[in-house]
């Protein structure tokens, strides 16, 4: 009975939050999904703000090159001319990083990062239209606003079961089972959570996709994305089912099939493009031109912040 009444307490607490918050269930305009959240568009804008400001400096500083950060930003909001109408104008930035870690992130309200060590590794506008579409797909599909959300629901929870648990009288069928149940829900419904950013992952992909092809790349520019994620993630690494990303392996096989079904039309089609003479002028060149950062170390209390759903995934992101 106590334990009813413990949950029924966090659950009233999660409740309250949403009234507050003014949100919870609502379909998603880029996937047409209904989704949980806990903050509202604005909100959203306002975390990403703060979480922004002194972001870069954690990774090197913005490239200081006018051409290759002028770069970014236009095929950046090049993508974002065609995002669903049903997203609110958001704040968006894109910013090149001067860091040789291999990554890029996104944060709430349209703030995204792409570094310099991941640029170099590629060779087309269209896989750096790839990287930065997955990413803008994190935004409107509000994947940070879910996770968080989703982390405070399991939290308020967990929290409730285990008051019940602790002030259960210590010979009760509460306290002795629910000194096994307790750590096992934990750690099953963590392995939840984590399987909730592997899905994130896969629909930031398809999502990625769709904005390239609508602003006219080839969308198999982020098929080479991932082979070079591949390639930097060679050697021991946990179980797929432990990680917060797919395998490089797996998301390969869904951009192939997206490639062969939805948009096997664009392949071997001139008006879809994938710019490699752009990119090494614009983009390469400039870049060799610099001196190379400074060898940094990985910013771990930052990609330890939830909103921070790319930068999370240190086996594919850093080498």
């Amino acid at each position: 009975m106590r334990l009813q009444v413990l949950l029924k307490v966090g659950v009233l607490a999660l409740l309250g939050l949403m009234v507050l918050g003014g949100v919870g269930c609502t379909t998603n305009p880029a996937t047409g999904k209904k989704s949980f959240t806990l903050y509202s568009w604005e909100q959203e804008k306002k975390m990403g703000a703060s979480a922004a400001a002194g972001l870069a400096q954690q990774f090197g500083g913005e490239v200081d090159a006018a051409i290759p950060s002028q770069y970014v930003r236009e095929v950046g909001m090049k993508l974002v001319a065609g995002i669903e109408s049903g997203v609110p104008d958001l704040d968006w930035e894109f910013t090149l990083l001067n860091t040789e870690v291999i990554n890029a992130f996104a944060l709430p309200g349209g703030k995204v990062f792409f570094t310099r060590g991941l640029a170099e590794k590629l060779d087309s506008e269209a896989e750096m239209a790839g990287v930065l579409g997955h990413e803008i797909g994190h935004v409107t599909a509000r994947h940070g606003n879910q996770r968080i959300s989703k982390q405070i629901g399991f939290t308020a929870i967990m929290t409730g079961v285990a008051v019940a648990v602790g002030a259960s009288d210590s010979d009760s069928n509460t306290r002795k089972y629910g000194q096994v149940a307790v750590p096992a829900l934990a750690i099953g419904g963590n392995v939840v959570l984590l399987k909730y950013g592997r899905n994130d992952e896969s629909q930031a992909d398809m999502l990625g996709m769709r904005y390239m092809e609508r602003a006219g790349y080839n969308p198999a520019g982020q098929l080479r994305v991932m082979e070079v994620l591949e390639a930097e993630s060679k050697g021991p690494r946990q179980p797929e089912w432990l990680s917060t990303h797919p395998y490089p392996e797996s998301r390969i096989k869904a951009i192939r099939g997206y490639l062969d079904e939805q948009y096997a039309y664009t392949q071997n089609n001139p008006a879809y493009v994938m710019n490699k003479a752009a990119y090494e002028q614009r983009m390469l060149l400039p870049l060799r031109n610099l001196p190379k950062p400074v060898k940094d170390k990985e910013p771990v209390a930052w990609l330890d912040v939830p909103m921070l759903w790319c930068g999370e995934c240190r086996a594919l992101a850093i080498r």
